[in-house]
């Protein structure tokens, strides 16, 4: 905080709710502490408020390597791309320790959630469209599904809001006209495994606006022709 108490956001707030926030995000999937760390100082040798020595000096050798990682990665990450494959293979070659893709999905989960505060629509729109080819495929790559599937529906509201939005409403008339649906169904399937002494864990979810969109693409089809939402 004290290496960041004069930097400021561009949604005006202080700079290091950012780290905090990235450092939050780590700590909710259980990270190591190395890598909790990491996710605060993650922008200090970037951002020039702290060198490599004095983070090995402060926090150690393992937390100044990971930091350092993270900062190169952030610097050979390229502008113009081929392929949303040919990316992930990238990046993931160029990262040796598996953290440093963590810490920066982390950093550009929170930066896809404060997106709105950037003025430039055409940066907002770079962003969003590098989140959807490089870091969503890459958090798939790694298997952290929920930072993926979060990652792709913002950028999708980004750069195609008025087809989000439209899923958006479809899914929320469609919990409004069947609100006991999914439970139902369930249930009955929970009671067919049981009474087959089938031991089983039966669970439902609602599929997200941008995979929505992805199987319309497909199929050619508009929101009232895809059935399985739920």
């Amino acid at each position: 905080m004290e290496r960041h108490h004069a930097q400021k956001r561009e949604s005006g707030e202080a700079y290091f709710s950012h780290p905090l926030e990235v450092a939050g995000i780590l700590a909710r999937y259980r990270l190591d502490s190395a890598t909790i760390a990491t996710g605060l100082l993650h922008d200090t040798i970037e951002d020039g408020v702290a060198t490599e020595e004095e983070i090995r000096r402060e926090f150690g050798k393992e937390v100044s390597k990971l930091v350092d990682g993270v900062t190169k990665l952030s610097k050979i990450e390229p502008r113009a791309a081929a392929t949303r494959g040919d990316l992930g293979k990238f990046v993931l070659a160029m990262s040796k320790d598996v953290r440093v893709l963590l810490v920066k999905l982390a950093d550009r989960l929170h930066n896809m959630r404060t997106l709105q505060h950037i003025q430039r629509p055409e940066r907002r729109q770079r962003i969003a469209r590098e989140t959807l080819d490089l870091y969503a495929p890459l958090a798939r790559r790694v298997g952290i599904m929920a930072i993926c599937e979060e990652l792709e529906d913002l950028a999708f509201a980004e750069l195609q809001p008025a087809e989000h939005d439209a899923i958006c409403r479809r899914l929320e008339f469609l919990k409004k006209r069947y609100p006991s649906q999914v439970g139902r169904t369930l249930n009955e399937l929970r009671r067919v495994l049981e009474a087959s002494g089938i031991e089983s864990e039966v669970t439902g979810r609602e599929k997200r606006p941008h995979s929505i969109w992805q199987k319309m693409q497909r199929k050619r089809v508009t929101t009232e022709k895809v059935t399985d939402l739920f």
